[in-house]
């Protein structure tokens, strides 16, 4: 059933007023790292006041996801380390799960389900951009940018179950059923999130165009095109569980045009998903 789209839109915003901000200290190393001038020392000195962040960095970098062959125990090594983009990166897809995980509202996407979606998603994300010889350190960005990439679809509520039974029964797009059935999609959801949430352009754009690729800014086309077609890749291959298993060929074909990746690329990044998902399982973990 149809529900007013006006209703529907001042009930999401009211719940996205409602879900906590990004903790003061995941704000400052985000605006640290924003800056060109930014020091490792500066980000550092943040973290260091933050027990828990500390904890997470230091957990993170001895995780497999590195799979180093030492220790690290000092978090300004860490830093040294992974780089600064890198610790960043790592400080907001935490802050965000761990803030979306108590918010989530819809019972119809089961948390574990839609998380192995997510992190799937990301996973591909980086596999691919790999593939296809992007910079090692950028390949984190598109990890996070896949990760985050359906945050949208946390405020929708038990309504949203009818629009993923229309999706399945009648093998279409979900994003075009949610726009038919409730006058809203996850992507324009997704904005208002990055909106709070003062995310950057680049990671907005992943979230907010990764159906729509050719309405997000020139400079940010590719990666929303590359987290699109990760996202294809882990609802055909069934990783976790986002409702929407029905793909759009021509949209697919677009992104792979506008990344430069082949269907031989895309498929040959199986032989490393799994491992993968495995070792990111530690960003549900800290």
């Amino acid at each position: 059933m149809e529900k007013d789209s006006a209703a529907q839109r001042k009930q999401i915003e009211r719940f996205i007023k409602r879900m906590p901000s990004l903790s003061t200290t995941v704000g400052k190393v985000m605006e640290i790292c924003s800056r060109t001038d930014a020091s490792p020392n500066e980000l550092n000195k943040v973290i260091s006041l933050d027990p828990v962040l500390t904890g997470q960095v230091l957990k993170l970098i001895n995780s497999a996801y590195y799979s180093l062959m030492n220790k690290v125990t000092s978090l300004t090594r860490a830093i040294t380390m992974l780089g600064m983009n890198t610790v960043k990166n790592m400080a907001l897809s935490t802050a965000i799960i761990s803030t979306v995980s108590g918010a989530k509202k819809s019972k119809t996407l089961p948390t574990a389900k839609f998380w192995a979606h997510s992190i799937g998603t990301g996973v591909c994300a980086k596999l691919l951009a790999r593939a296809n010889n992007v910079p090692v350190l950028e390949c984190e960005e598109y990890f996070v940018a896949g990760l985050l990439h359906d945050l949208g679809k946390i405020p929708f509520g038990d309504e949203y179950s009818e629009v993923l039974i229309r999706a399945n029964q009648e093998q279409r797009s979900l994003i075009e059923v949610e726009r038919e059935m409730l006058g809203i999609d996850h992507q324009e959801v997704g904005r208002l999130i990055a909106e709070k949430w003062t995310l950057n352009e680049a990671m907005s754009s992943a979230i907010c165009y990764h159906h729509d690729v050719d309405a997000a800014a020139e400079e940010n086309r590719v990666r929303a095109a590359y987290v699109g077609l990760a996202n294809m890749y882990a609802n055909i291959q069934d990783i976790g569980y986002a409702g929407d298993p029905f793909p759009s060929e021509q949209s697919a074909a677009k992104m792979l045009e506008l990344t430069g990746l082949t269907w031989e690329m895309f498929t040959e990044i199986a032989e490393g998903v799994d491992a993968e998902i495995a070792k990111a399982q530690i960003f549900l973990q800290i």
